[in-house]
């Protein structure tokens, strides 16, 4: 009796299903993978058990990559050997005790750097523009051609005051971010010392002609807040630090502001 012959079909919207599926798989792992240049291995929390050998998860942290920085700023590998990173063991300490506790600073919340004060460790040089590789967050009085729009509220010259309702300062200037066109900080010489910090344009307000407020800080943390090294430029590291103490004194200004909302 002759077989019935055998024809082998190939079904190619199957074969190109599994093919995507392969592909997107493999993909979800590089990108897992590549998100691992930072922060990575964790470090553990076991204070009773010293870590032996790093938590990197699956898949692990991969190779190092090297980066060239814009405008001539060198070269950083990723992952790779941090030795300015600091070590924050000493400033957090758990909330409860057991393994993966939430953390909470030991000393002045906004003044540490960790937690909801937290900044990264930028390069200490200031971001500058594409076109001129010039300081691209700078004050009015060092910006020519820059200007407050006439019918915008000026509110240089106001008095600067602080959550708990007193006095921090007066506005001497404004900073101008130069190439997205927005005013970034304003700058406060603090009452008493002629010391001058900036504050974040998201945490203060003013209405009409009224004084300016600061939504996040006390006078006494205004007057305490870190400040730049050069009057008239700030570095990518001091931003960080800015806007993490700022930031921060949501949670940590007050007693009342890390309590939830009655």
């Amino acid at each position: 009796m002759q077989a019935a012959p055998v024809t082998v079909f190939q079904d190619l919207a199957a074969l190109s299903l599994y093919a995507f599926f392969a592909f997107f798989f493999g993909l979800v792992l590089w990108l897992h993978r590549e998100g691992k240049r930072e922060g990575y291995p964790l470090i553990s929390d076991r204070v009773d058990r010293p870590l032996h050998a790093p938590i990197e998860g699956f898949p692990g942290v991969p190779e190092p990559k090297t980066f060239m920085l814009p405008h001539g700023h060198g070269s950083v590998s990723a992952p790779g050997p941090h030795p300015a990173e600091r070590d924050v063991g000493p400033l957090l300490t758990p909330y409860d005790p057991f393994p993966g506790a939430p953390q909470v600073p030991t000393g002045d919340a906004m003044q540490t750097g960790v937690g909801a004060a937290s900044y990264a460790l930028r390069v200490d040089t200031p971001d500058i523009t594409w076109d001129e590789a010039d300081p691209k967050i700078v004050p009015l009085r060092a910006a020519p051609g820059w200007h407050i729009p006439e019918g915008d509220p000026e509110i240089r010259g106001r008095p600067v005051f602080a959550i708990d309702g007193k006095v921090a300062g007066t506005v001497v200037d404004l900073w101008v971010d130069k190439s997205d066109v927005l005013l970034r900080y304003v700058e406060v010489e603090v009452v008493g010392s002629g010391k001058r910090v900036l504050i974040p344009l998201g945490v203060v307000h003013w209405w009409g002609e009224g004084p300016v407020k600061c939504d996040t800080a006390t006078a006494a943390q205004i007057a305490a807040a870190p400040v730049t090294a050069h009057p008239e430029r700030v570095t990518l590291r001091e931003e960080d630090r800015i806007s993490g103490y700022f930031g921060g004194g949501e949670l940590h200004s007050t007693p009342e502001a890390s309590e939830p909302f009655a």
